[in-house]
């Protein structure tokens, strides 16, 4: 907490007096923060930037986290956004992620954040994992309705090298992921959600109309933003810096007063490759006339790595804006990667 804190401080110029329109207390799990140390960090930020009236506010939470006596602490902070890890409302799939939570805890958090009050709630699904049958994936769905949380944010499962997920797989102790089944079920998220008139405004993204997660939807609108703690990450439109990943050096440095950080000035190529990756994902589309302030010659070289995609019916142009189709959403990374520069 005092290098949280000492960072915040030293990293006071870097939004250099922008308004901060957006906090968010992001994984690991930050719901295990007292609510005095939560307050804590908002008032340093408070006391070094104007920080807007209507701001949003997000704390992740674990599930089993949310005990009543800790929503009501929360509800005494500046906490206005809940991001709960759900991943699954089955007690089989939750053990097999390793998760503590079970299902009844699960709903249940979700009840009392309503009940004391906290309306703008988003849960975290997970698909595309073996345990998962269709007929649970549309029971987890339906789950969520029900609840009438009004933003659902829904991941395919990734193996990461290195875990014990990726070492079970290799050792055939585990079936490997399924690219068809991960497909089929996002199909299914999709048409469900449409059902339910959910907007799909980011491709793991859903709301009811209105209801966006402003900080994430900045990230993707290449807004600037400044990262704290270990192995955060900060962009200001020009650089980008990440924070050392080991706690206990995250913390020495701070000792002497230094930021743990190493820092890359973006090219231009580097400008144009993110800014193609991250809005082609968005219902907001990549639109050519910010991509041509960033490199003059780069929408006729665009337009045409495109024309196969036009072609295959896999993005569209509508005033200068191009979107993923519905078929293309399903190739997001691969289309946004062959139009690289």
């Amino acid at each position: 907490m005092q290098a949280l804190v000492k960072e915040i401080s030293l990293q006071k110029n870097y939004l250099e007096g922008e308004t901060i329109e957006t906090i968010y207390f992001g994984g690991g799990t930050p719901s295990l923060l007292s609510a005095d140390e939560i307050s804590l960090l908002i008032d340093t930020i408070s006391g070094l930037h104007t920080v807007s009236a209507n701001a949003e506010i997000t704390l992740e939470a674990n599930p089993d986290d949310l005990d009543k006596a800790k929503l009501q602490a929360l509800k005494q902070t500046d906490i206005n956004r809940l991001s709960i890890g759900i991943q699954s409302f089955f007690d089989d799939d939750l053990q097999w992620m390793n998760r503590v939570h079970r299902a009844n805890e699960a709903e249940a958090s979700v009840k009392r954040a309503q009940d004391l009050g906290f309306e703008n709630i988003t849960v975290d699904l997970i698909y595309g994992y073996p345990l998962l049958s269709n007929d649970k994936w549309k029971h987890n769905l339906n789950k969520a309705f029900e609840l009438d949380v009004p933003h659902v944010s829904s991941y395919s499962m990734t193996v990461e090298p290195k875990t014990a997920l990726a070492s079970f797989i290799k050792k055939k102790k585990q079936a490997a992921m399924d690219d068809q089944q991960s497909a089929g079920q996002f199909i299914t998220l999709m048409d469900t959600m449409q059902t339910h008139d959910f907007e799909h405004y980011e491709i793991s993204n859903f709301c009811k109309p209105g209801q966006y997660s402003r900080h994430n939807s900045n990230y993707w609108k290449g807004v600037k933003y400044l990262g704290i703690g270990p192995s955060a990450h900060s962009y200001n439109g020009e650089t980008r810096q990440w924070n050392i990943a080991n706690n206990s050096a995250y913390i020495q440095a701070f000792e002497t007063n230094n930021i743990p950080a190493e820092m890359e000035l973006l090219t231009e190529t580097d400008r144009l490759n993110e800014y193609i990756m991250t809005s082609l994902r968005t219902m907001w589309g990549l639109d050519l006339n910010k991509l041509n302030s960033i490199a003059a010659a780069s929408v006729n070289q665009l337009n045409t790595a495109a024309r196969g995609f036009f072609d295959s019916g896999w993005i569209e142009k509508n005033n200068d804006i191009i979107y993923l189709t519905r078929a293309g959403k399903l190739y997001a990374d691969h289309i946004a990667s062959e139009l690289f520069f």
